[in-house]
C-alpha cells in the first residue's frame, strides 16, 4: 500500500476521492470543465457577485483549446483533414498555440499566420509543440494574417483553411461545453454574461444557450476603444491581444447583445494586474478588459444579481509585452 493510500484509508480528516486522480489517455480530455472563481476581493461593497470562468485552466491555458479541438474533429470527421494535410490559420495567438497542441497529439501538420508584434512567449509555445509559424507586418493586423493564410491555401492543395472567425464548428464549440458548465454552476441562473469579442465565438455559443435558459440575462460584448468597430466607430491599433481585430466575424451573432462596452488598453492591463495582485490570479489582458466592464456592470446593476464574465487566459504569455504599457518613468527605473 502507498503512502498516498494508507492517508487516504487510515486519516479521518480525509474525505474518501479526496486524492483520487482521473488517469486520461491524453491531454486533450482534459479540455473543458473549468472553475468559476468569486471574485470577492474586488468587486466593492453595493455592487453585484462578479464570477470569472476560468479558462486559463484549459490545458494550453487559454478558452481556444476548446474550439481549436472541435475544429480539427469536425475537419477530421468530413474527411477535410488527414495525416497528409497541412492545416492552415491565422491568429492573434491563442488559437493558434490551442491548435498546435491538438495537432501534435494528433500528430497533424500545421502552418500558423500570425502579426509579428503577437507576444514572444505565444511564438515560443508554437515552437514547443512543433508547429511551423509565418509571422505577417503588424501594421496589417490580423486581417492581414487572414488574407496572407488564405492566399497560402490557395497556391497549396494539400492545405484546409480553418477559418476559426467563419468556422460554425467555433461557436458550437462553445454550446456544447461552456454553455453547459455555466447552467450546471448557476443552477439559479445568472443576470449579466459579459466576454470580449475576437472570433465573436464565446459570447455568441454561450451566449445563445444562456439566453434561451434564462431570458432575462443581459449578454454583454467587449472591445477596445481604439477598436470599436462593434460600437459603429473605425478600426484602429490597440494593446489588448486577442480582441478587436478592426473586422467582425460571421459567426458573431449581433442580435444576442444587448451592450456593447469599451475599455481602453491601460483599463485592461491595470484590472489585469488587479486581478493577480488582489485575487491571486494571473490572466492576460483580455482578462483584464472583461474584468474592467463587468466590474462597472456589476456597480450598476446593485445587490442581489450576479454576473458572469471569462478569464480567458494566463498572464504567463504576455511579460514580453509588458513594457508597450508602462511609462517613461518606469521603463527607465529598470533598465
Amino acid at each position: 500500500m502507498t503512502i498516498l493510500a494508507y492517508l487516504v484509508n487510515h486519516t479521518p480528516s480525509f474525505e474518501k476521492g479526496f486524492f483520487d486522480l482521473d488517469i486520461v489517455d491524453s491531454i486533450l480530455e482534459t479540455i473543458g470543465k473549468t472553475p468559476v472563481i468569486a471574485l470577492t476581493r474586488m468587486t466593492p461593497k453595493g455592487s453585484a457577485e462578479l464570477f470569472g470562468k476560468y479558462e486559463a485552466g484549459n490545458p494550453s491555458f487559454s478558452v481556444k483549446d476548446r474550439i481549436a479541438l472541435a475544429m480539427i474533429e469536425k475537419g477530421m470527421a468530413e474527411g477535410k483533414i488527414t495525416k497528409k494535410t497541412v492545416i492552415v490559420d491565422a491568429t492573434a495567438g491563442n488559437t493558434g498555440v490551442a491548435l498546435a497542441m491538438v495537432c501534435a497529439v494528433k500528430k497533424l501538420k500545421l502552418l500558423i499566420f500570425m502579426p509579428e508584434d503577437a507576444s514572444l512567449e505565444r511564438r515560443k509555445m508554437l515552437d514547443g509543440f512543433g508547429a511551423d509559424l509565418t509571422v505577417t507586418p503588424k501594421e496589417e493586423g490580423v486581417g492581414g494574417a487572414v488574407a496572407r493564410a488564405q492566399a497560402y491555401v490557395r497556391e497549396h492543395k494539400e492545405s484546409f483553411y480553418l477559418s476559426q472567425f467563419d468556422n460554425p464548428e467555433n461557436p458550437e464549440a462553445h454550446r456544447r461545453t461552456t454553455a453547459q458548465e455555466i447552467l450546471d454552476d448557476f443552477p439559479d441562473g445568472i443576470d449579466a454574461l459579459i466576454a470580449g469579442v475576437g472570433t465573436g465565438g464565446t459570447i455568441t455559443g454561450a451566449g445563445e444557450v444562456v439566453k434561451k435558459k434564462w431570458p432575462q440575462v443581459k449578454v454583454v460584448a467587449v472591445e477596445p476603444k481604439t477598436s470599436a468597430v462593434l460600437s459603429g466607430r473605425p478600426k484602429g491599433r490597440h494593446k489588448i491581444q486577442q480582441l478587436g481585430h478592426g473586422f467582425i466575424p460571421s459567426i458573431l451573432n449581433r442580435n444576442l447583445i444587448d451592450r456593447v462596452m469599451t475599455v481602453s488598453d491601460e483599463e485592461a492591463y491595470e484590472t489585469a494586474r488587479r486581478i493577480s495582485r488582489e485575487e491571486g490570479i494571473l490572466v492576460g489582458i483580455s482578462s483584464g478588459a472583461n474584468v474592467c466592464a463587468a466590474l462597472q456592470l456589476a456597480r450598476e446593476m446593485g445587490e442581489g444579481k450576479k454576473v458572469l464574465t471569462f478569464l480567458c487566459d494566463a498572464g504567463q504569455r504576455y511579460f514580453s509585452i509588458e513594457r508597450f504599457f508602462k511609462s517613461d518613468g518606469e521603463k527607465r527605473r529598470e533598465a
